[in-house]
Formats: C-alpha cells, sequence, structure tokens
C-alpha cells in the first residue's frame, strides 16, 4: 500500500487540503472568485450602459437623418417653386417686353404711315398747284389777253395756293 503511487498521491492531496484550510486559503480563493466575480459583473454593467447610449445615440442619428431629408425635400421643393416663380415672372416680362415693342414698332408703322400720307399729300398739292398754275396760264394767254398782267396774276396766285395748301 505505501508503495502504491496513487496512495501516496492521495496522501499528499488530503495534506495539501489540510494545510489550504488550516491557513485560510480557502477565504483567499473565496475572496479572489469574489473580486473577479464583482470585477465582471461591474464589466457587464458597463457593458449594458454603453449599449443603451449606443442606442440611445442610433436613435438620436436616425432622428437627426430623418430631419435631414426632410429638410432636404423642404429645401428641394422650396427651390422648385422659386424656380417655378421665376420662370413665371420671366414669362411675364418676356410677354410686357414683347408687348412694349410691338407698340414701339406698331407707333413707327403709324408714324411712317402719317409721314407717308403727308408726302404724298404734298407732292400731290405741289403738283395740282403746277397743273393749276399751267392751266390758268394758258388759259390768260389766250388770243386777246395782255402777257404780262396775266403773268402776275397766275404767279401771286400761284404763291397764295401754295402757301394754303401746306
Amino acid at each position: 500500500m505505501f508503495e502504491n503511487t496513487s496512495f501516496w498521491l492521495l496522501v499528499g492531496m488530503v495534506i495539501l487540503i489540510a494545510i489550504v484550510v488550516w491557513k485560510g486559503a480557502h477565504s483567499k480563493l473565496m475572496d479572489m472568485l469574489d473580486a473577479r466575480s464583482k470585477r465582471i459583473a461591474d464589466e457587464l454593467e458597463e457593458a449594458r450602459k454603453l449599449h443603451e447610449d449606443a442606442q440611445a445615440l442610433y436613435a438620436e442619428y436616425q432622428r437627426k437623418q430623418k430631419n435631414a431629408m426632410a429638410e432636404a425635400e423642404e429645401i428641394v421643393s422650396h427651390a422648385k417653386a422659386e424656380a417655378e416663380r421665376i420662370a413665371a415672372h420671366a414669362k411675364e416680362e418676356l410677354e410686357s417686353t414683347m408687348a412694349r415693342r410691338r407698340a414701339l414698332a406698331e407707333n413707327k408703322i403709324a408714324q411712317a404711315e402719317s409721314k407717308a400720307i403727308q408726302d404724298v399729300r404734298s407732292i400731290a398739292a405741289d403738283l395740282a398747284v403746277e397743273a393749276a398754275g399751267r392751266i390758268m396760264k394758258e388759259q390768260l394767254q389766250g388770243p386777246n389777253g395782255d402777257a404780262a398782267a396775266a403773268n402776275r396774276l397766275v404767279d401771286g396766285a400761284i404763291e397764295d395756293l401754295g402757301r394754303k395748301l401746306h
């Protein structure tokens, strides 16, 4: 029995356990295990808090993203409305400018027409005066007429007629 290694192994183990119990090592071991357990529990609590903080931060970023998307959509819709307003204003300005130019062109045409009519009337009056003068000269210079007196009379009438027609 003393030659059996298992026996001596058992004896050594019993002595070791007796020393550990007698020196109070088991309380130190229990204290170490308790300290490790507390440290693990603290780490788990800290991890839980970090997880909650991360969840809150994630929720906040999602909210910010939704707000940013809503703001972007609002900016786009405002930009579209502004572009439509600018286009409408430009169209109104173009129509107004075209109406002014049309009115100006019509006015110029009316003035040109009036001047042309006036020129035609002036030319017609000059021709009428000249034709009337010739006719009167021919009638006054007939077989019995005095040529000098007739010429004076015709010249005076022509001058009067020219002034009256213009």
